[in-house]
């Protein structure tokens, strides 16, 4: 343990591991295959990196998530440390000289997304690399009975056979027990090894607040708690009009989606998280790979898909381990609103079919032919020569990549490219006909080498902060002299690609089967189910019903969420509250009856029984009707 906590103190300035990091990295130098079940914050990274610090070899991750890939390269190059990435979009050349750099250059860490593992070039060249440990980030995503089973993590299986001996670790922040065991499975573990701890977390309260004006509440919450926020809503639109009403009214805020440009995405991430921004409106594309110790509130306006996600995203809150807030803003049509997200998840399966075929004729591939051929995807220009709902289109995609016969990436950031088509004579006679043009160029020659060459990639705003001038104005002068020949200039772009994993088949062939359709689709309304049943429910500790669904229990309530809170404005034990709970419920389920006659077959006191139904009044779980008879109300039966 002493090397190891001498590489964490060496290059990430730390004297000691979290919980559960030190156990996880003695079973990995033991060459143990691990799953590491960590809950969002917990810092995942770490246990592979430090172990691989004190390896010989390369590290093999395997994420899909491409921002945070860039990031952890990024992260690691910052300290000193070679690290390489791999992705959809990258040239053959490009992949090439990477993986050579890995065999030749001594690289740490080498980061793939899923899909390039079956690429022949890729399995071509990966025995030339001397792998020493292969971590494969999101886990559970390669677990069918998981909320974001991806086909394309069943290729890690196949991947050990080429790389005999390296012991995997496996991480992921949220998984119920049966995902748990799937990911040992599907991994091809030599023995179930698995590590996790308590997802209770203490400093954090679970509240749902129910209103019909949701903007007001909202409001509210952030006057009466002080600190950083995170607001997260349903779509790209409502983040703009939410953070422009908080704006109206006196709070710095602002939003942020994955369709912004990244360097305003950059931007709004940095003054967040250096507090120059108090709240931060988002899509749930906010927050991976974000490590802000201080967020005191993360609030939902809207319902996620599943306990899965929302307990990620509320787990952003108080990771440094003081009291925070994760309250839900919750209104009855809000349980309508969820349910149908199911049929815009699932349209029927003859309009899955007709959007495949749509995707073969825009890319004008005949029928047996595009095996392995890769498209920049632009979902709005293909659903715009098809006339399809942009939605349900995307969804539809999304199943066709569950059947395996495409993958559809997330948008990738390309950054600028720039490339001097013209020799050096003739740019430096270019140079001192414009003054401000010649400061640009002169600027980029020494920022940048080999731009007579080929294309490189560069960054307009370090130009623009070098030339002491704008962006827009970095832009414009190399746009202008891409129109003349004299630059080849490539804008960034944010790409998401397409790629057939098999030939375009036509639709009378193409299968959708029960586990890729109606099983996914039966698990996706159970987790919306929870989702909504959590929301709902008003007599058991919030904190209790997580855990649950993730099969752990809590053996006492958290004592600070809405639920528990309510409890001991009643001066009565969570224990002995729930036990009358309980009796009363168990009564009035086999028949309605007075409140008479529940206080006499109850044996309680009638001021503890009371105080009990008055919550239950409260709360909505019991009514009582034009008869005053009590029993439970319709919601909760329909529920």
């Amino acid at each position: 343990m002493d090397k190891f906590l001498n590489v964490l103190k060496e290059y990430w300035n730390y004297e000691a591991f979290r919980p559960l990091q030190s156990d996880i990295i003695l079973s990995i130098a033991g060459g143990k295959d691990t799953l590491g079940l960590m809950p969002t914050g917990g810092g995942k990274s770490i246990t592979f990196q430090v172990p691989t610090m004190a390896m010989d070899g390369t590290c093999l991750v395997i994420t899909p998530l491409i921002a945070l890939m860039r990031d952890q390269v990024d992260n690691l190059k910052a300290r000193g440390i070679k690290a390489e990435m791999i992705c959809t979009g990258m040239s053959r050349q490009e992949i090439i000289t990477t993986l050579d750099n890995c065999a030749f250059g001594n690289v740490k860490f080498l980061y793939v997304s899923p899909e390039r593992l079956s690429s022949e070039l890729f399995l071509k060249r990966l025995s030339s690399i001397n792998i020493c440990l292969i971590a494969v980030d999101e886990a559970h995503c390669i677990s069918q009975w998981g909320y974001d089973f991806r086909p394309s993590y069943l290729k890690i299986a196949e991947i050990r056979k080429h790389l005999p001996g390296v012991p995997v670790l496996a991480l992921t922040a949220t998984a119920t027990p049966e995902v748990i065991r799937d990911i040992q499975s599907q991994l091809n573990f030599d023995e179930p090894n698995c590590f996790s701890q308590s997802f209770a977390r203490q400093n954090l309260a679970y509240i749902v607040r129910e209103a019909d004006d949701k903007l007001s509440l909202l409001i509210k919450i952030l006057t009466n708690v002080p600190g950083c926020a995170i607001v997260y809503v349903r779509d790209r639109k409502k983040t703009k009009e939410v953070a422009e009403f908080l704006i109206d009214n006196g709070f710095s805020a602002n939003f942020f989606h994955a369709g912004l440009p990244q360097h305003v995405k950059n931007e709004r991430q940095a003054a967040w998280k250096s507090n120059q921004c108090r709240v931060i409106v988002c899509t749930n594309a906010f927050g991976m790979g974000i490590d802000k110790p201080d967020v005191r509130l993360v609030i939902h306006l809207d319902l996620p898909d599943s306990p899965e996600a929302y307990f990620q995203e509320a787990g952003r809150a108080g990771r440094d381990g003081k009291k925070a807030y994760a309250t839900i803003i919750y209104s009855k049509n809000d349980g309508a609103k969820l349910k149908r997200r199911i049929s815009d998840s699932f349209p029927d399966k003859q309009r899955v079919l007709d959007t495949y075929n749509s995707l073969g004729n825009f890319y004008q591939l005949a029928v047996g032919s595009g095996f392995e051929a890769v498209f920049p995807f632009d979902l709005q220009e293909f659903c715009k020569a098809y006339k399809l709902p942009l939605n349900m289109s995307y969804n539809a995609l999304k199943i066709m990549e569950q059947a395996g016969y495409i993958t559809l990436s997330d948008a990738l950031d390309n950054p600028s490219r720039l490339m001097i088509t013209v020799n050096k004579d003739e740019l430096y006679s270019l140079r001192h006909g414009n003054p401000e043009w010649d400061n640009i160029i002169q600027v980029t020659l020494r920022s940048y080498t080999g731009l007579f060459a080929d294309h490189v990639y560069i960054n307009e705003d370090l130009i623009a902060q070098r030339a002491e001038s704008t962006r827009e104005t970095v832009y414009n002068v190399f746009s202008q002299l891409s129109k003349t020949h004299i630059f080849s200039y490539i804008p960034a772009k944010k790409t998401p690609f397409i790629t057939f994993t098999s030939s375009r088949e036509d639709i009378k062939h193409v299968k959708l089967s029960k586990d890729v359709y109606e099983t996914r689709k039966e698990r996706f309304e159970k987790r919306i189910e929870a989702m909504q049943g959590y929301a709902e429910e008003n007599s058991i500790c919030r904190s209790q019903q997580l855990l649950a669904y993730f099969g752990q229990k809590q053996e006492t309530a958290c004592g600070v969420c809405d639920v528990c809170i309510a409890k001991k404005k009643n001066s009565l034990s969570t224990e002995e509250f729930d036990i009358i709970v309980s009796r009363i419920k168990t009564i009035i389920s086999a028949k309605p009856v007075s409140s008479n006659e529940l206080l006499r077959t109850m044996k309680t006191s009638e001021d503890k029984t009371t105080q009990a139904l008055r919550f239950l009044l409260d709360k909505n779980i019991i009514s009582i009707d034009q008869n005053q008879l009590i029993h439970i109300s319709k919601n909760q039966t329909d529920d």
